[in-house]
């Protein structure tokens, strides 16, 4: 049967560069984008785009039917940093959002789901080295409560109706294509374009905070490999653990340095040290690597490299 692909949230960080991969692999015509609003030009142009409102069942069943669409998946959510300053919108657009996409495939509509949890389930409680698959899940911010409820929906929907919904906790993602979108780890990304454009950053985090991160396509690609692995190696419903690297800001400024020797970091931490405080440090993603031969290609060095070149080359 061939896969009619539906992208919902196709124009935020990681939506964008997921339509275009997917694109390459099942063609243009089988990779529907959707978002609120108009995505950059590469993806408006290379496919199909649809306006839809993921917090209405019928905007997005009509997507559905239009296109025969039979996999989905939802990257639309309202991150954490912005998420704590519009908590009620927040929960809204993360939970309803998913309990749509859910109740279409329960019913059928559509024959597989893919749904992003996050770092930001695991609270003040949870260890914070080598942070286990199964642990404490106490988070203190809007974001991680609606990923903990979702992974809980997530697991409910395909132990009682058999869906098939799969889900990777994601570490912060690092991408020189598109700017931050309100997230807690974002200062990982932010630092490269500012160390191009001005040689400095002044970083909303201490120098010391360690924090789990990836590369753009190491998360890309880890997402594909789950969704294209056979059902019987998914023993995770609720989310899998997923992890690359960890490092600090000061670790990241002198990987920076060795390529610009005077950027310059100051820090001045404000109320997203408090969020970032509450998450771990080092995850174990042991049962990904077990269960569908997960392995990632990018450390610090390497990132940095690949970040400085195509944010120097795209500021030509």
């Amino acid at each position: 049967m061939n896969e009619v692909i539906l992208v919902i949230g196709a124009c935020g960080q990681i939506g964008t560069e997921l339509t275009q991969k997917l694109r390459t692999i099942y063609g243009n015509e089988n990779v529907i984008a959707s978002d609120i609003k108009e995505g950059n030009a590469e993806l408006m142009s290379s496919g199909t785009f649809e306006f839809v409102d993921a917090t209405s069942k019928e905007s997005v069943l009509n997507i559905i039917e239009k296109h025969k669409v039979t996999q989905v998946y939802l990257m639309a959510a309202m991150l954490s940093a912005t998420a704590e300053k519009h908590p009620i919108k927040g929960w809204d657009l993360n939970m309803n959002s998913l309990l749509i996409v859910l109740e279409l495939a329960k019913d059928k509509y559509i024959n597989k789901v893919f749904w992003p949890s996050s770092i930001a389930t695991f609270g003040a409680t949870s260890p914070k080295i080598d942070t286990p698959q199964k642990t404490i899940m106490e988070p203190l911010t809007v974001y991680g409560i609606s990923k903990v409820s979702g992974e809980l929906w997530c697991n409910y929907y395909h132990e009682k109706y058999g869906v098939d919904v799969r889900s990777i906790r994601y570490p912060g993602i690092i991408s020189w294509k598109t700017k931050p979108g309100g997230g807690t780890t974002d200062y990982a990304v932010d630092i490269y374009f500012k160390a191009i454009e001005e040689k400095k950053y002044e970083c909303f985090l201490s120098e010391d905070t360690m924090l789990p991160m990836m590369y753009m396509n190491d998360a890309i690609n880890a997402t594909i490999q789950l969704m294209q692995a056979d059902e019987s190696k998914i023993k995770q419903r609720m989310a899998y653990n997923l992890a690359a690297m960890s490092f600090t800001p000061k670790e990241v400024a002198l990987s920076i340095k060795e390529h610009i020797p005077d950027f310059e970091i100051t820090y001045n931490p404000d109320f997203r040290q408090a969020i970032a405080d509450t998450w771990p440090k080092i995850i174990d993603d042991t049962e990904a690597r077990n269960d569908w031969g997960w392995e990632h290609k990018f450390d610090l060095s390497l990132m940095t490299k690949e970040m400085l070149k195509n944010i120097s080359e795209n500021n030509k």
